[in-house]
């Protein structure tokens, strides 16, 4: 079988060439937007599954030079770091602290309920890992990031082609149930606001993180970024990674890491720092578009070079893990988060928008929640927690959460 090998710039330029067959066929197919399927994953599941048919009928074997995948990783990672300011947590109030703490208490859910029935049924507990918080909480990037790790440091045989197989299935899943949720509390409870804000499409939309599509097609909020701008702002992403590679190679002394958490950390502090001293502004829209950018190519280029028939024999396990975690999600957001965040209004649109975010991505919350508000009302304390916690602070604990599970499962 001939074997057709792209060296490093062919390959990046080849997962920007897939990048955008995934916007140009999601663009026309409804349900791939109606679900928030990220671009990269429709292009880069599609590529793969041609590139297994070529592959199983022998007539071809592709082979990619991932090297820029890892900085394009950890350049997304240190962007969310430049996020996490502390004085958005304060405006948020207690409220954003209180989700926050109840989204990272459903990680720990999700890992123990996934490394417990993966042991059960005669499976590494660190694929029920990669079904639980790193895909479920952290979505495609955290699973690539992670399932990466555990190909390279625990031979874990097919994790990345797991994690984005269960990233997926997530994602579909939060979509399809954080609706029906919330409307039951509402209509449970009489919760129904009187007069239905016809506007609350357009206040959500303003209030979260839009998905990859709406980043790239819109124009976002601030300064638009000048050439000095940009490079200010790259030096800054490039610097912030170049300390955190010294940082988590120190941390990895005593703990597991991925590799994106020492940059991530780092960033957070000169984000913090800068906000404090004001001696460096950080241009918020340039970074989220430069953090737009590296994940875009990240998890194009981690999709399709994804080796799909390694997902044959994990398949069974993975299927029953995830049908479990769906089912938790759902009860989790309709007995705990709703009581939690309060009882009323806002908390119903926030368990409905908690599907969203716990299976798949902050902008499956924020469609949720759309869909709800625009049927029974605004609820502006929802649109405000929610994105927030998603955006800028969940990552940081679940990747110490995964981290504790995975070192006392090794």
């Amino acid at each position: 079988m001939t074997t057709l090998k792209f060296d490093m710039i062919q390959t990046v330029a080849l997962a920007a060439v897939v990048l955008f067959l995934g916007y140009a066929i999601r663009r026309r197919i409804s349900v791939l937007d109606r679900f928030n399927i990220p671009a990269p994953v429709v292009g880069g599941f599609i590529f793969a599954a041609v590139a297994l048919a070529l592959r199983q009928s022998g007539v071809l074997a592709l082979e990619f030079d991932t090297t820029l995948q890892s900085p394009f990783m950890i350049a997304f990672f240190t962007t969310i770091g430049l996020g996490a300011s502390l004085s958005l947590l304060k405006k948020g109030g207690p409220q954003v602290v209180l989700f926050w703490l109840l989204a990272s208490f459903l990680a720990v859910l999700q890992n123990g309920v996934g490394a417990s029935i993966a042991s059960a049924m005669g499976v590494d507990p660190l694929i029920g890992l990669i079904s639980g918080s790193i895909t479920m909480t952290g979505g495609h990037g955290t699973g690539a990031a992670f399932g990466k790790m555990m190909e390279e440091q625990y031979q874990i045989t097919g994790a990345v082609t797991v994690a984005m197989a269960a990233a997926t299935f997530g994602l579909v899943s939060g979509g399809l149930i954080g609706g029906p949720v919330g409307t039951r509390l509402i209509t449970k409870f009489g919760l129904r606001r009187a007069t239905p804000d016809v506007h609350a499409g357009e206040a959500a939309k303003a209030a979260a993180v839009a998905p990859i599509d709406a980043e790239i097609d819109t124009e976002p909020d601030g300064e638009a970024p000048t050439a000095f701008l940009l490079l200010q702002m790259i030096t800054v992403v490039l610097v912030c990674m170049a300390l955190g590679g010294l940082l988590s190679k120190w941390l990895g002394q005593f703990v597991t890491l991925p590799g994106y958490i020492g940059a991530m950390l780092v960033a957070a502090i000169v984000r913090n720092l800068a906000d404090s001293t004001r001696v460096l502004k950080i241009s918020v829209r340039t970074v989220d578009d430069l953090g737009t950018i590296a994940l875009s190519l990240f998890l194009t280029m981690a999709l399709m070079s994804l080796r799909l028939w390694e997902l044959l024999d994990l398949a069974g396990p993975m299927i029953v893990i995830l049908v479990v975690q769906v089912s938790m999600m759902a009860a989790f957001a309709y007995f705990v988060t709703f009581r939690v965040m309060g009882r009323d209004y806002d908390a119903a649109v926030m368990a409905g928008g908690h599907c969203g975010f716990g299976l798949g991505a902050t902008p499956n919350a924020v469609a949720n929640m759309t869909s709800l508000a625009e049927r029974f009302g605004a609820a502006p304390r929802a649109f405000l927690v929610l994105p927030m916690v998603g955006a800028f602070f969940i990552d940081f604990s679940n990747a110490i959460i995964i981290t504790a599970y995975i070192d006392f499962l090794r």
